[in-house]
């Protein structure tokens, strides 16, 4: 057993560590409570912390891979480029929404902006389809890969599963898998219960 002590994370990202999550439980409530699919300040607003949120997690994947042992590089890399691609395809659809909303007049013209957009070549898969789940199964695959003692690798990577499937699932859990982020998370940030711990394997 070797006794050594995690690199904290810089002020910056312990910040994001709690409001990334927190950016996306506000998400999930602004679109619960406002008008769903017309242009309005719900939209606007909602998109906003989306598009927040999804930006929080660039210093939060990049602090679970400085976490990975050396030994397990080679699946740490493939794991953050896959996290990096789906949270760029995820803030490119946020800013897609949100010009839609802040262009458009009503819900048609909503929809014809978004056929526009799908009829590009490609940007369908890319920005609505396969790519932007890899923001979420890269974020879950580096945190099972660090270097925190077996149970608290394994409690921080399946409450980020259980988050990414309860979004996956149903929108309206949007709020419930941000605030699984949250539980997974905040205990990496200084102070938290996660962030002293030795490593134990």
């Amino acid at each position: 057993m070797t006794n050594t002590t995690y690199a904290a994370p810089s002020r910056p990202t312990a910040a994001a560590l709690v409001a990334g999550p927190v950016a996306l439980v506000a998400y999930g409530l602004i679109r619960l409570f406002s008008e769903r699919g017309t242009p309005g300040a719900g939209w606007t607003a909602g998109h906003l912390a989306m598009l927040a949120g999804v930006l929080l997690f660039v210093p939060v994947l990049l602090h679970l891979r400085r976490l990975v042992p050396e030994r397990r590089r080679v699946p740490a890399a493939v794991a953050l480029g896959a996290g990096m691609a789906g949270l760029l395809a995820t803030a490119v659809q946020a800013v897609v929404d949100l010009a839609a909303g802040l262009l458009a007049d009503d819900r048609a013209g909503m929809v014809e902006i978004f056929r526009e957009v799908k009829a590009v070549p490609g940007a369908e898969a890319v920005v609505y389809g396969v790519v932007p789940p890899l923001l979420f199964l890269g974020l879950t695959v580096l945190a099972a890969l660090t270097s925190l003692p077996a149970r608290t690798r394994a409690l921080t990577a399946g409450t980020l599963a259980l988050g990414a499937v309860l979004m996956a699932v149903d929108l309206d859990f949007l709020s419930l898998g941000g605030l699984c982020f949250l539980i997974a998370l905040a205990p990496l940030a200084p102070g938290g219960r996660a962030a002293p711990l030795p490593r134990t394997n």
